[in-house]
């Protein structure tokens, strides 16, 4: 099982959190457990609950989602992304979850999209007390990180992190690729806050093949 560790949101906003587990649990019950210690946390929701807390699942990714709406000062604390095993130990990671009025750390939009050979940006947010800590943009699949430099991840595509020194810093994902889809997440030090990206087929691909269409029928 895989999570981030301390995420943080704004109160009264929402959060979606992104559990990966492995792909032989896609079967198996998928819940969302409150408390310090795993022995004795109480479970707050299953999968396809909705409510306050709304657990998704998506086999097809191994992963599940974990969606918590109107947060509020109460709901700050530990809890456990977690897959029910028969008869062994049920899969689990921990994860503190901090809710404030004005977070630490905190991002633009939650959810961005671009299409394949594009470029997206995404601005993360941070309060002075963390202009001096580590800032990162990391893949949640394999935690792969990019700090404040350019690095390149093939030969037709770069992340590029620009940090403005006083309250922000902006990630740079230029010449997408399909496979560039998938669960990101901004920190600054130990606080860590989730972004979806949705890279979509070449949008001039899909604007010539209509151009295409059209011109035979004319």
């Amino acid at each position: 099982m895989k999570t981030l560790d301390h995420v943080t949101v704004r109160e009264g906003g929402s959060v979606t959190i992104p559990c990966l587990y492995d792909s032989q649990y896609k079967l198996n019950s998928k819940f969302w457990c409150r408390g310090f210690t795993w022995s004795f946390c109480q479970i707050t929701a299953h999968a396809n609950d909705t409510g306050k807390w709304t657990i998704t699942d998506y086999p097809a990714h191994n992963i599940f989602t974990v969606k918590l709406n109107n947060a509020t000062s109460s709901d700050s604390g530990s809890y456990w992304c977690a897959v029910e095993i028969h008869a062994k130990l049920d899969d689990r990671k921990h994860l503190y979850l901090t809710v404030q009025q004005a977070p630490d750390v905190s991002v633009m939009n939650s959810s961005v999209s671009g299409y394949e050979g594009d470029n997206v940006s995404v601005q993360c947010f941070y309060t002075s007390g963390y202009q001096n800590k580590l800032k990162q943009w990391c893949r949640y699949k394999d935690k792969s990180c990019y700090t404040e430099k350019r690095t390149d991840t093939s030969q037709n595509s770069s992340v590029q992190i620009s940090d403005d020194g006083r309250s922000s810093f902006t990630v740079l994902m230029t010449g997408l690729r399909l496979r560039d889809s998938g669960w990101y997440f901004c920190s600054a030090g130990y606080l860590q806050v989730p972004v979806q990206l949705t890279v979509q087929k070449d949008n001039n691909t899909y604007k010539n093949t209509c151009k295409s269409f059209i011109s035979v029928i004319l």
